[in-house]
């Protein structure tokens, strides 16, 4: 053996700031790529939410490890927002470090990615497996492999762009992710669900097409899951490991199958778990379920779930591609059959979308109304509609209207574009006044009428202050000019979901 060995090139997985408040959120993203690097590379992942200052503590692990890759994960809004000047100070710093962007911004949009001089690489899609294939090409000197779901620029600087890659199959990945790799109990958050939550992620993709949907241009409508055994012995795993009581399943569409659910909540009732949990669903699959999974499901401490119910028009669902039997009935359905179980709908709507945004908007406030009087509990989480790259009667009416992404990512990271990618700009040109303040303005009344039940720290009294002050507006519909709500939300603050998860 040599005097001295050269220490094996490392890798740096980074997970930029992904909330405002840094919330410490499982990067589960990274954890997927660690679980098919293990045993084979040198790796370390650097949680942007844990550490004050980016910059410095990937530079500290670079002098610290020699690393010679450094991989981002990066969504659209906080994470797009710190990967673009952090990545560029630290190419500065270390020209000949290799930078490569994975994740949701990346894959739609990596042309943009490329013009900038310190992304090297992007890989589009569920990239586990195409990483690897990367990291092993540049161990062995290849800096322009053919490899599915790879995208980089060649020697003369054209891109070139090899697709999406295929989606892994959970079932041949490892059952858990390497834990060990992070902090875990720094990741243990008090939630409406419980006291110690993590989140799992037990499938990939969703077999719809809907056409406002980043999720299609990553995984074309195919769903590969784990199987409701592998579900259970993950959830009863964090149960002994970290004492979890809750679990919030990330997955796209977490109830896809009826079956694999009902054999999940049969598997963690056998094994006495006592968890609460949540998971994202469509609501024409769950209306499908049977009264007896229904029942299962509330037994086995389902307190919420994530419903796209998107508009309150059959028309404009029609115009989204919801396929299936979406419909604005069913959602009214939803709504009663799961205030019998005691279960929540969280729903999402979708607001002013071409081509007639002002008609589109008051349709959808109205019936966000008929909503609560159905059931009270609902969760509403409102957006403004903002395209995606993807082919369809919305996207094409978008851009007929004068719509256009940014071309570069100094452009992405501006004030209007952040607010955009986080799906609550009103900066778009098929939606003005006055119907934008509108929205504002309804939205300012029904979250303080009906505040979220998914902050924990608001107490009763905060509660019942929101729901006395704003009661007049919201019965009689003034929504005009919320001035004392905005002062008496700034004074009571309170998470949104949509801004700041649980």
């Amino acid at each position: 053996m040599p005097l001295f060995e050269l220490p094996m090139p490392h890798i740096l997985l980074y997970n930029p700031p992904s909330s405002a408040s840094r919330k410490p959120v499982l990067p589960m993203s990274l954890l997927a790529l660690g679980q098919i690097l293990e045993g084979e590379f040198d790796y370390s992942i650097v949680d942007g939410n844990l550490v004050g200052d980016g910059v410095a503590a990937l530079e500290r692990e670079i002098r610290a490890t020699g690393a010679d890759i450094l991989a981002v994960t990066v969504m659209p809004g906080p994470q797009l927002f710190d990967a673009v000047p952090t990545c560029r100070e630290i190419k500065r710093r270390f020209p000949d470090l290799t930078i490569v962007w994975g994740g949701y911004f990346p894959t739609q949009h990596f042309e943009v990615c490329l013009k900038a001089e310190y992304v090297d690489y992007v890989v589009r899609g569920h990239g586990e497996f195409s990483f690897r294939a990367l990291v092993r090409a540049l161990r062995a000197g290849d800096r322009a492999p053919h490899v599915p779901g790879l995208a980089y620029r060649d020697s003369l600087g054209a891109i070139t762009d090899l697709g999406t890659a295929p989606i892994p199959h959970p079932r041949e990945l490892p059952d858990l992710f390497p834990y060990h790799k992070v902090e875990m109990p720094r990741y243990l958050r008090k939630t409406f669900m419980g006291n110690r939550t993590l989140p799992h992620h037990s499938s990939y993709g969703c077999p719809f097409f809907c056409n406002f949907c980043a999720v299609v241009n990553m995984v074309n409508g195919a769903w590969k899951a784990q199987t409701a055994e592998q579900v259970a012995n993950v959830a009863q795993h964090l149960v002994k490991t970290y004492r979890v009581d809750a679990l919030e399943f990330d997955d796209n569409n977490f109830f896809t199958a009826e079956a694999r659910v009902a054999e999940f909540c049969e598997r963690i009732i056998g094994m006495g778990l006592k968890l609460g949990w949540w998971g994202e669903a469509r609501i024409d699959t769950m209306m499908k379920y049977s009264d007896k999974t229904w029942a299962l499901m509330r037994d086995a401490g389902l307190r919420m779930v994530f419903l796209g119910a998107e508009s309150g028009s059959d028309e404009t669902l029609a115009r989204m591609n919801k396929g299936g039997t979406a419909s604005a009935e069913k959602t009214l359905e939803i709504a009663v059959k799961m205030q019998r179980y005691g279960i929540v709908p969280e729903m999402s709507f979708v607001l002013g979308n071409p081509p007639d945004p002002e008609t589109d908007a008051r349709a959808t406030m109205a019936f966000i109304r008929q909503v609560k009087r159905v059931n009270p509990a609902t969760e509403i989480i409102m957006y403004m509609y903002t395209p995606v790259p993807l082919a369809g009667e919305l996207y094409d009416q978008a851009k007929a209207e004068g719509f256009a992404f940014p071309e570069t990512l100094e452009a992405w990271i501006g004030p209007d574009w952040q607010e955009f990618s986080q799906r609550r700009s009103t900066h778009v040109p098929w939606l003005q006044d006055p119907i934008q303040r509108r929205i504002q303005n309804f939205q300012w009344v029904l979250n303080a009428y009906y505040p979220t039940m998914t902050d924990v720290t608001m107490s009763r009294f905060k509660r019942g202050a929101l729901r006395a002050i704003s009661a007049w507006r919201y019965h009689l519909g003034v929504y005009a000019l919320p001035y004392e709500l905005k002062a008496v939300q700034r004074v009571l603050a309170y998470q949104r979901p949509e801004t700041s998860g649980f």
